[in-house]
């Protein structure tokens, strides 16, 4: 018979030893601490922490007072403006879950995931206000309830074009929304820790859509645990690249609050754009996937500006190749590699870098650097497992598994998806989809996603190891392997290429330069020169490239007599 768990007599479980976790808290204790502290810059505008709660508190209740319930969604389409970092606390203080969309969504992707999501309430910036009213009138022509639109209009002096969309537009206007909230507004808080926060959606296809749920216990764990993973102190000034859109910008909305921090927002991600600003703002921490790095190193002499001081980078998204680590650091940048999904929240792991590997040459010491690592303070476990047996794979460095996460920060399930939701759980972990080895040390490393491996000849080529030797070129600026089909191997390399401006080389140069670092059966047979089509946050899109290698079809037999 199973004994029972014996509480220790005299413990009781109450208001005052027990609060549902909320990242609503640091925003009121930052207003206390911090109060008169930069909280938000953006061009001329300016706001101390104080302002921030008051703001927030009023845009909860202005949200209320719509009729806006607990639970119900509030969807946001902006970049990384003031009114975005607002609403990941004013839509949660009226208790309403928080839906930020895809700026890169056209109409009809909109239209879909307003639709599944049941939004009630969308604000949109200015900017995509021509999409969100797509959207709108195609979900109009439906039986779908129609959101509300509040429109974002730039504080900047607006274009001709920007000023006839507001004025002919009969929506609410932002500024006007927040002066109808009462800043005494009682802000709702959540009856339970697990309580949805936000909704996530990840992208698919628009008949599928996957919309993650978050909670306010995991984004209150994630946040304190990507303020450590980042080495974030008191008062941070961090640089807006990451989209506040993606995964709640790495939960670093909430973080940067924990900390009393200064949010630098910046509508566009330019090389010019983060150098002025941390010149400016004496930045000391900023996030980007390896795209973001690249082009910061590949900044002209003119964008360029002295560091003020040590910055802190946290990269994820895709492993940073090795010579992007080297010129990162050259430039006075410290890189930190994080790894995760929207299902974790953003981050899931760090590559905690250890004292000993700074005596290790250059090279052995950037690809210790692009390693996953281990998992975060704010998760229970990682493991590589066969996904079959559920068995972890031997810390070789060879044995490929599955990438599975255990603990608080792995999402609440998918919306209205109980078979995706039991799929990612079965086995009682979470299945990632990644591949990746084990080192003796336990640090994992990522291979490729499972549909982005390629199977030649029976061998498994991680596309990412190939791509690492391409951008080890100096003519790369950008680079995406995909298999392309082939008769006689199944699937075979084909590379798709971006050359740095005034660099000329041939696809036999680039085959050439990867059979000498690879395996010959690992380099590209194909390599076509062209832009690389990227999602939101920076990565490119796979599944384009991979219909562009399949319509190519099979090369001859004759191409691979030799390998």
């Amino acid at each position: 018979m199973k004994a029972l768990s014996k509480s220790m007599e005299g413990a009781i479980r109450c208001s005052a030893n027990y609060v549902p976790l909320t990242p609503i808290s640091f925003l009121e204790r930052s207003a206390m601490v911090y109060r008169d502290r930069l909280s938000v810059v953006y061009g001329d505008v300016r706001y101390t922490w104080r302002e921030t709660l008051e703001r927030c508190t009023r845009l909860a209740s202005a949200i209320a007072q719509l009729g806006i319930s607990r639970g119900d969604v509030v969807a946001a389409m902006a970049p990384n403006i003031p009114a975005m970092y607002e609403l990941h606390f004013g839509v949660p203080m009226a208790g309403a879950v928080l839906c930020t969309l895809n700026v890169r969504h056209d109409s009809a992707m909109v239209s879909t995931l307003l639709r599944h999501s049941e939004a009630k309430l969308i604000f949109v910036d200015y900017q995509f206000l021509h999409i969100a009213q797509g959207a709108i009138d195609i979900l109009s022509k439906t039986r779908t309830q129609l959101p509300l639109l509040v429109l974002i209009p730039e504080s900047d002096p607006p274009s001709a074009n920007t000023s006839n969309a507001i004025s002919r537009s009969r929506n609410l206007e932002y500024e006007g929304f927040l002066a109808t909230g009462r800043p005494d507004f009682e802000v709702r808080r959540p009856n339970d820790e697990w309580d949805p926060i936000s909704l996530n959606y990840t992208s698919g296809t628009t008949s599928s859509p996957k919309g993650v749920i978050f909670s306010h216990r995991g984004a209150y764990l994630n946040s304190l645990a990507a303020a450590l993973l980042n080495e974030m102190g008191s008062m941070p000034v961090y640089l807006w690249c990451v989209p506040m859109f993606h995964c709640n910008g790495w939960c670093l909305t909430w973080a940067v609050a924990a900390q009393g921090g200064t949010n630098v927002c910046q509508r566009n991600v330019t090389a010019r754009g983060i150098f002025e600003n941390i010149s400016r703002h004496k930045v000391t921490h900023f996030g980007g996937a390896p795209t973001v790095l690249n082009m910061v190193i590949n900044a002209t002499a003119s964008e360029i500006r002295p560091l003020p001081g040590k910055v802190a980078v946290m990269t994820g998204g895709a492993p940073p190749p090795s010579h992007v680590l080297f010129k990162m650091e050259e430039l006075g940048f410290n890189v930190t590699h994080a790894y995760g999904l929207t299902e974790t929240y953003g981050p899931g792991t760090v590559c905690t870098w250890k004292p000993e590997w700074n005596s290790l040459p250059r090279e052995a010491q950037a690809k210790i650097k692009a390693r996953q690592g281990l998992h975060h303070l704010g998760l229970e476990e990682i493991d590589i497992k066969d996904p079959v047996t559920m068995k972890s794979v031997p810390p070789d460095a060879k044995t490929m598994g599955e990438v599975m996460f255990r603990g608080n920060t792995v999402m609440n399930g998918y919306l209205k998806d109980s078979k995706a939701t039991q799929d990612a759980f079965n086995g009682g972990w979470f299945r990632s989809g990644d591949l990746a080895v084990k080192h003796p040390d336990g640090y994992i490393e990522l291979k490729d996603r499972s549909k982005d491996i390629i199977i030649s000849g029976g061998e498994n080529i991680s596309t990412i190891e190939v791509e690492s030797v391409i951008f080890g070129h100096p003519a790369v600026l950008e680079a995406a392997v995909v298999g392309r089909p082939d008769d006689y191997w199944g699937e075979t390399p084909c590379a798709f290429v971006k050359l740095k401006d005034g660099y000329s080389v041939s696809a036999e140069e680039i085959i050439k330069f990867c059979r000498e670092h690879l395996p010959h059966y690992m380099a590209p047979r194909t390599v076509i020169f062209e832009d690389l089509p990227k999602t939101s946050t920076g990565k490119a899109q796979k599944f384009v490239l991979r219909e562009k290698a399949k319509a190519m079809g099979s090369l001859t037999n004759k191409s691979f007599s030799k390998l």
